[in-house]
């Protein structure tokens, strides 16, 4: 280098300019996922949110942190990174819901090697609207470019906070044998177990994003499995509200699928039994991965939520209330499974 030439940011691959005049553009879609309790706009050093003490007796505070994984990849394949922002959010907002918290801010996390569109307004678009949708602020976050760092690729993380009453948390303490599992369908694989599913469709399989293997009937490989991580507060909301529901457990079913996530809420002295054959409608993507991976039945319900993904469980005689509230609240639940004497197993026939 001349003593003539002067060292700036951007040569050396951080453009700040850019990433200001992006946040500019994007600042009124952002500003939509408000809440009252927001006492500051986007951009501050720090989120300020007030809480309502009104509203909230005796609050206690739901936190979580997750991130995509390596489903950023197939996005990045597939060039469309519209889904991804409503990932992250919905992701973190099952997370907390399964202790009965209600969302009331998210913060998120972007780090890339170098700042592009679409990739920030697709994925910062997502986050707002399914923030908007689920009436959580979108507190703030961090978008941190680091040349070197990422190369051409991204992390996303996110970071949900929540509320719940402290005499209304679930725990799962309440669980016994009689109770009855009712899961509400995923739209596919989520956020979970994109490192398998790539490996079998991409390398053993052949298939790239554009494929069509018919039973995915019309649909890419890439537009199945880049649908969005489905949103069940909903219907949490519903039963917590119902006086007719004791919501005495609830599991996410991420990693680690039905055989590991349920025993997190279980107590040491019943297993939950689940049918497979009573998970309802699952995505075709599932059947597809698992033919052409030739993965035993254990297996992919211990790394996929193979169409089941969220799992509430109720005393029998609640069953029927509890599918009629979920229904109203958009899903399509079903029965899959029950609670009998046990060690704390979820187990899958």
């Amino acid at each position: 280098m001349s003593e003539n030439t002067h060292s700036t940011y951007k040569a050396a691959g951080v453009d700040i300019d850019l990433a200001t005049s992006l946040l500019k553009d994007l600042k009124p879609k952002l500003a939509q996922a408000r809440r009252p309790e927001m006492l500051a706009p986007i951009g501050g050093f720090g989120g300020l949110f007030q809480i309502d003490l009104a509203k909230w007796k005796n609050p206690v505070m739901v936190a979580s942190i997750d991130g995509v994984g390596t489903k950023l990849m197939v996005a990045a394949m597939a060039q469309d990174f519209t889904t991804v922002g409503y990932d992250i959010v919905n992701h973190c907002i099952n997370d907390i819901s399964v202790q009965g918290a209600e969302p009331v801010y998210f913060l998120d996390y972007i780090g890339i090697g170098k700042l592009r569109n679409p990739i920030y307004a697709d994925v910062l678009s997502g986050i707002a609207d399914a923030c908007k949708d689920a009436n959580c602020a979108l507190l703030g976050g961090e978008t941190a470019e680091m040349p070197g760092m990422y190369g051409n690729d991204f992390d996303l993380v996110g970071i949900i906070t929540g509320m719940v009453e402290k005499d209304k948390i679930i725990t799962g303490e309440n669980i016994r044998p009689g109770h009855v599992a009712i899961a509400l369908p995923s739209s596919g694989l989520h956020t979970n177990g994109f490192s398998l599913a790539r490996k079998v469709l991409f390398e053993v399989a052949g298939f790239d994003v554009n494929s069509t293997p018919e039973c995915l009937k019309g649909e890419t490989v890439g537009q199945a499995l880049l649908k969005p991580h489905v949103c069940y507060w909903k219907a949490v909301k519903a039963l917590m509200d119902s006086p007719a529901v004791s919501l005495d457990g609830v599991a996410h079913i991420t990693g680690g699928g039905l055989i590991d996530n349920v025993p997190r809420i279980l107590p040491k002295d019943v297993d939950a039994v689940f049918e497979s054959s009573a998970i309802k409608n699952p995505a075709p993507i599932f059947d597809l991965i698992v033919e052409k991976g030739n993965i035993e039945k254990q297996e992919a319900y211990h790394v996929f939520n193979m169409g089941a993904g969220m799992v509430f469980f109720v005393p029998a005689d609640q069953e029927a209330e509890t599918m009629k509230l979920c229904k109203e609240a958009g899903f399509d639940p079903f029965v899959c499974g029950r609670i009998v004497e046990g060690s704390g197993k979820s187990i899958v026939k």
